[in-house]
């Protein structure tokens, strides 16, 4: 059974993904969960502790997509270990990867603890990207390698939620951004083969 906590995030992420930020007052909130204001109140306080708990679920998820690839040595599969999972994440917490990626408003600035979560998610990323690049490279690069792949992604992602994305004719978008991830990390590695500076 669900504790209550759970209860109020998982009413709040159903209404994010029907009017984003702004749907989420906490009397929204309170008749989605069946309960009343004050139990709200009683657990977080208002709408900016429920949406900094959805944030941080939101990285937390992303760290453990990162986390996925550390059962391997192998920087590839590692990669494409993490992008498999980051890919379930989107699919599967569509509000949560959404309010994590800024579908929200400018009234929302997550809180110091939400912010935490995000900062050590981006950290895992960094540390396998590092592992594509020669040693000792540069933490610009190993950052812009990051954010590039990151964006791909991304990228993709936001696609799939584009009307376009019914008019494409791609049944398989999954296939296709691990298809198109493992090239991207065939090209890093291939560009940066020892002896190569960075």
């Amino acid at each position: 059974m669900k504790d209550t906590k759970q209860k109020i995030l998982d009413a709040a992420s159903a209404l994010f993904l029907e009017g984003g930020a702004a749907a989420l007052s906490v009397r929204a909130i309170a008749g989605r969960a069946e309960m009343s204001t004050i139990g709200i109140y009683s657990h977080f306080k208002g709408k900016q502790g429920i949406l900094d708990a959805l944030y941080t679920e939101a990285a937390d998820m992303v760290s453990a997509a990162m986390e996925t690839g550390n059962v391997t040595e192998d920087p590839k599969a590692a990669m494409m270990a993490s992008t498999s999972a980051y890919i379930d994440f989107a699919a599967e917490h569509a509000a949560h990867y959404r309010l994590f990626f800024g579908d929200s408003d400018a009234s929302y600035l997550p809180g110091d603890t939400a912010q935490a979560a995000a900062h050590s998610a981006y950290k895992k990323l960094l540390r396998h990207a590092a592992l594509f690049l020669p040693e000792g490279s540069r933490p610009a690069k190993i950052q812009e390698t990051a954010l590039g792949f990151w964006a791909l992604l991304h990228g993709f992602i936001g696609l799939t939620r584009h009307p376009v994305a019914s008019h494409s004719g791609i049944v398989d978008w999954r296939s296709l951004i691990l298809s198109t991830a493992e090239s991207h990390v065939d090209a890093i590695l291939a560009q940066n083969q020892p002896g190569k500076s960075d």
